[in-house]
């Protein structure tokens, strides 16, 4: 897998010579087609594993005493979850424009995020704030939307049960400014810098493909995505996309 000084190298190359240039756009379309087609021949056999074993558990409901059994199942999750991220890793560079109310979107994630909290009967404290000033935006709907349902996910899982996330939006000059926060544990010194690496993770379980995915859309569009981050006052995540 590439890391991102790879990337960064080759978009460097990239830019001081145009044969390079050809050569290098080849190399990582090869690249990306060949992990995605690996991904996709591995997960169709894994998914039919998985759906026989639930037939079993479901017939046989003694099997989740079986020693093991639900460590199995587990593991057989992850893996899927793994290569279904891996696949979309793969195409988060590859977008489908359309021309959009961004403020509408950020919107309708807000709610649904609200609601997805009531049916838990969560006891977080989340709030949003969608400027109507940011107006029309043409980019992937699909995967920013993919995007801030991440950050949103991310942000649950570091705060404690009466924690506090809030998401706001807003125009500044040639820029829609895109914020979550939350009030959680935070982010280590030491793995700060990482976060954005492919397949690195702080969270027991993570595939460390989240934030990656994020970042390669986020500046397929253009933009950046920062964060700022301490054990005393959360974390806060930027997104910054140009109009």
């Amino acid at each position: 897998m590439l890391t991102n000084i790879d990337i960064n190298k080759m978009n460097r190359l990239m830019e001081e010579n145009k044969d390079a240039r050809i050569i290098i756009s080849q190399l990582l379309e090869n690249h990306h087609t060949a992990v995605s087609m690996i991904a996709h021949e591995i997960r169709n056999p894994l998914t039919l594993v998985s759906s026989s074993l639930q037939v079993i558990e479901a017939q046989h409901p003694e099997v989740k005493e079986y020693y093991n059994w639900k460590q199995t199942m587990e593991d057989i999750q992850f893996m899927c979850s793994l290569l279904n991220e891996l696949s979309t890793f793969n195409n988060g560079s590859t977008l489908h424009h359309s021309f959009f109310r961004i403020d509408k979107l950020l919107k309708n994630i807000a709610v649904s995020f609200a609601i997805s909290l009531d049916s838990e009967e969560s006891r977080i404290n989340f709030s949003s704030r969608i400027s109507p000033e940011i107006g029309d935006f043409t980019g992937d709907k699909v995967k920013l939307e993919q995007v801030i349902l991440n950050l949103l996910r991310n942000a649950k899982e570091a705060v404690k049960e009466d924690g506090v996330i809030s998401l706001s939006a807003d125009r500044e000059n040639s820029h829609i400014i895109i914020r979550c926060s939350d009030n959680g544990c935070g982010i280590p010194d030491d793995e700060i810098d990482k976060i954005f690496d492919p397949f690195f993770s702080h969270k027991e379980g993570g595939t460390g493909l989240g934030l990656s995915l994020s970042k390669r859309i986020v500046e397929s569009h253009g933009g950046t995505i920062s964060v700022l981050s301490s054990h005393k006052t959360g974390t806060v995540f930027t997104v910054s996309l140009p109009v």
